[in-house]
């Protein structure tokens, strides 16, 4: 031991010191845990934020082209406009044809006429003289499953209401309550609060991604996309009425062997079993027992893609039907009838 050292000088410290060590590195990571839990609680606050005031953007962007519609005595629901003096509505809100009343997002009431009714799409279309009101935007891009999206409504004249979901489905074809089938819609979550119907469901940039409605599906809230919902306006503006075509049968799927496919790939096609008197079909040629495989040289697999094929442009016009007969494939020529 060296001179003026005490034996407790002397014993060893690094105990001690790797404590001390260690303590300050904890006390340390703790301060900087903190930090970093401050920072991602900043940082998310300002991601919800910018969401929210992006939303309420959204809302903002197609409210003026929102109006509140008068058709029916208890419950006054939404439309859009779409072109100029021109109103997409729903058409099951719409109980009368006669008096009917708009309302506009700077609270001026006009005189709206009924220009026309799809009852397979619950689409109508009215007239507003000097509306004076810039179109809503309509989505380019088809809605998405899981993306985020709001109904929105002017269903009161105290202003807009809107709900947010996500898209919970994209299909079609759709056989809905009124018999008719409807070739694609949009499912969402959004709550369709009452008055809803006719408003758009919106994207986050506030374009116009459908129009709702809930009375095609027992009250379900469905969306028309917007593509299908401005060509049907469109339709309606010009003649008041959807053409819808007709064959006169009644079909049922079969497969289709490869022995009996005549040389098609298709392995479905549509067995006519019944040919109604005096109809197309029967004009055409079609016979009970064929198997009806294409129309306008589209495929034609199951009964809902011939509906969907039957659509207003081919109404009147006369196209090729092709069918196997007896292992044999034949084209006939069929004109479309006009289903009344």
């Amino acid at each position: 031991m060296w001179r003026g050292q005490s034996s407790y000088t002397c014993k060893p410290r690094g105990r001690p010191l790797l404590r001390t060590i260690l303590y300050m590195h904890i006390q340390c990571y703790e301060r900087e845990e903190k930090m970093d839990q401050s920072t991602t609680a900043t940082s998310e606050t300002s991601l919800l934020k910018t969401l929210s005031d992006q939303m309420a953007g959204a809302v903002a962007r197609v409210e003026p082209a929102l109006v509140l519609v008068n058709g029916r005595p208890r419950q006054p629901a939404s439309g859009i406009v779409y072109a100029p003096d021109l109103v997409l509505t729903a058409d099951h809100v719409l109980e009368r044809e006669e008096d009917l009343t708009i309302q506009t997002h700077d609270k001026r009431t006009l005189p709206a006429q009924f220009v026309g009714r799809d009852l397979a799409t619950d689409l109508a279309v009215l007239r507003v003289t000097d509306l004076g009101i810039a179109k809503a935007s309509f989505a380019v891009e088809t809605a998405r499953v899981g993306q985020l999206v709001m109904a929105v409504g002017r269903s009161a004249s105290e202003g807009t209401m809107a709900s947010v979901g996500i898209v919970s489905a994209v299909g079609g074809p759709l056989r809905t309550g009124r018999g008719a089938t409807l070739e694609r819609f949009i499912r969402t979550d959004a709550t369709p609060y009452p008055g809803f119907s006719g408003g758009p469901l919106i994207d986050s940039q506030g374009d116009v991604l459908g129009v709702t409605t809930t009375g095609l599906v027992n009250g379900i809230a469905l969306a028309i996309p917007a593509s299908i919902a401005t060509s049907i306006a469109e339709i309606l503006a010009q003649q008041g009425y959807i053409k819808r075509g007709y064959l006169g049968i009644s079909s049922q799927q079969v497969q289709l062997p490869p022995s009996q496919r005549a040389g098609r790939a298709q392995e479905q096609g549509l067995l006519i079993v019944k040919v109604d008197d005096d109809s197309p079909a029967q004009k055409a040629g079609l016979l009970l027992g064929d198997i009806l495989v294409a129309l306008d040289g589209q495929a034609v697999d199951d009964a809902e893609e011939l509906r969907l094929l039957l659509s207003s442009n081919r109404v009147g016009k006369t196209i090729p039907v092709e069918v196997i007969r007896g292992g044999q494939l034949q084209t006939l020529q069929v004109t479309v009838g006009q289903r009344s």
